[in-house]
């Protein structure tokens, strides 16, 4: 009978653990089609928020009168407003996301053509930032532990702030005026010099994120390193890199992960001025031409897919945390 009393048990607490895990899938899949139904609908207005008649800046100021009405009966823009969503919405459930005004071409079609080079842009940033944060935060935190070394504390939290708070295209300005101007080291812009190519644009988006995920990681790591079980770890004796690396690191990852999903989806999103800085084909300088030349459509589509970029990201860092710490998140969720 003894026996069979932690086999009745272990039923229920699979069951437990299993609906905590439903609810937290309900809960997340639940914000987030409603944030996708918010973005949805702020794309859809903002065309028509903006003022300014999108197809007579297409056609031009000369353009007759019927030519534009016709144009603007053949894009459903003289429909009323409650049908124009509809429409827009039957499109998005096609996988159709509208027409240019100024090429005519689908609007998928051109952010497809755009949509890599502007993920791998922020992907090898978002790397990069974490290749210079993780060790450089480990590192300080390390060296000055328990009040040590007031200068380098005090050196390192003032140069995070003020390089953290520096905008990311005034970065690439200043790394364009050294880097490819002055030594002529590196090409000015553009993407046809292969890697070569991608240096100054990365560094443009990574150096500042960076800065701020190193000041995260040394105050994490700083606290881990006065634990309990790093204290124990030390009365075995056991080796240094033994006790950061395997004890420490791994306890001060999930702020860290918290904070840089955010900056990844922050990174993507500051690709928009980044990328007219270094004249990069990606969607960032699409959209800025595109709100020059009134082409909506594109503008909307555009937004559409940075906020579904966005969205995801912090979603699958949700389900990260989650995996690394099931018994907070789900209990929160």
């Amino acid at each position: 009978m003894a026996a069979e009393a932690p086999t009745a048990s272990r039923p229920r607490l699979g069951l437990g653990l299993g609906g905590r895990w439903t609810r937290f899938t309900v809960r997340r899949g639940g914000r987030l089609l409603v944030s996708l139904f918010v973005l949805v609908t702020a794309a859809f207005l903002m065309i028509h928020l903006v003022p300014g008649d999108p197809v007579r800046a297409a056609l031009g100021t000369t353009a007759p009168a019927d030519l534009v009405e016709a144009r603007r009966h053949e894009l459903g823009l003289d429909d009323p407003l409650l049908t124009q969503y509809l429409n827009y919405l039957g499109g998005l459930f096609r996988g159709d996301l509208g027409e240019s005004i100024q090429t005519q071409l689908p609007v998928g079609e051109t952010i497809g053509r755009r949509l890599g080079a502007t993920v791998s842009l922020g992907l090898l940033a978002f790397a990069l930032a974490l290749l210079i944060a993780v060790p450089l935060g480990v590192a300080v935190a390390v060296a000055t532990r328990r009040g040590r070394r007031q200068r380098t504390s005090l050196g390192f939290a003032s140069g995070s702030v003020v390089i953290g708070s520096i905008p990311d295209f005034l970065i690439g300005v200043v790394l364009v005026a050294v880097f490819a101007v002055g030594l002529g080291w590196l090409p000015v812009a553009g993407r046809e010099d292969g890697a070569a190519s991608y240096v100054l644009p990365v560094l443009a988006l990574a150096i500042g994120p960076a800065a701020v995920l190193a000041r995260i990681v040394r105050v994490e790591m700083t606290s881990v390193l006065e634990s309990d079980h790093v204290r124990t770890a030390r009365a075995k004796r056991l080796p240094a890199r033994r006790i950061h690396l395997v004890h420490a690191l791994p306890n001060a990852v999930t702020a860290t992960l918290t904070l840089g999903g955010m900056l990844l989806a922050s990174m993507v999103a500051g690709t928009v001025l980044v990328e007219n800085v270094f004249a990069w084909p990606g969607l960032g300088s699409k959209i800025v031409e595109s709100i020059v030349t009134k082409d909506y459509p594109v503008v909307q589509g555009t937004v559409l897919v940075y906020g579904v970029i966005v969205l995801v990201v912090n979603t699958l860092v949700d389900v990260a945390l989650t995996l690394l710490d099931p018994r907070s998140t789900i209990g929160e969720a």
